[in-house]
């Protein structure tokens, strides 16, 4: 089963995939972009969670993940990591963006003591430059000292700029679906297609060559 293009058909169906040409999106990371993936929307439907939680059981399979915990991405990442620990019967915590400015100060909320230096697999909803998802890895191995941590994402676009810094840290990961597959089942017009493939191949700079 071809969970890349089901994932792509299922966030084009409940909107979850926005184009914008006039007014581009601002994303958490600056970027001015015509298209917006708002996975978010997607914990609202039921088909569409069954959909991406068979798709992350498979590429566990597939990949041959091992992992003693799930850690979900605030906040985006947080319900996909509930969800897939209660159908796989694993423990999970969270990861704050930051360390919290009162309390204890922990960035990391679950039982830190109980998953001390084990394998961590993180779960988020989109990589774009992969400061999150990174920021998640570190966090990992400075508060639970994991002795191992992969990230899996449900979407990515591919960028250069992600995969550099999934490289420096020496974090390993991979997404269910992404930009190529997305745009091979939209029903985007050519104008629209052009733009966002103009975008994909420079999105730091798309928006000042307009």
């Amino acid at each position: 089963m071809n969970f890349s293009h089901l994932i792509a058909e299922a966030l084009l169906n409940k909107g979850a995939v926005k184009v914008s040409l006039d007014t581009p999106f601002t994303w958490t990371s600056g970027i001015k972009s015509p298209i917006y993936c708002d996975n978010r929307l997607m914990i609202s439907h039921s088909d569409a969670r069954k959909v991406i939680l068979d798709g992350f059981e498979a590429k566990i399979l597939e990949l041959g993940l091992k992992f003693d915990y799930l850690a979900g991405t605030a906040t985006a990442g947080i319900p996909w990591a509930a969800f897939l620990a209660e159908r796989l019967q694993v423990p999970m915590v969270y990861v704050r963006s930051a360390p919290k400015a009162h309390g204890a100060g922990k960035q990391v909320e679950g039982d830190a003591v109980f998953l001390h230096g084990k394998k961590a697999l993180v779960i988020e909803d989109l990589i774009s430059t992969g400061g999150s998802s990174i920021n998640t890895a570190v966090a990992l191995r400075n508060e639970l000292e994991a002795s191992d941590v992969f990230v899996l994402s449900i979407f990515e676009y591919g960028f250069p700029v992600a995969s550099e810094k999934f490289s420096q840290e020496n974090v390993d990961y991979a997404a269910l679906s992404n930009f190529k597959t997305l745009l091979e089942v939209s029903e985007l017009n050519e104008t629209e297609q052009a733009t966002v493939l103009k975008f994909a191949e420079n999105p730091q700079t798309w928006f000042e060559s307009l």
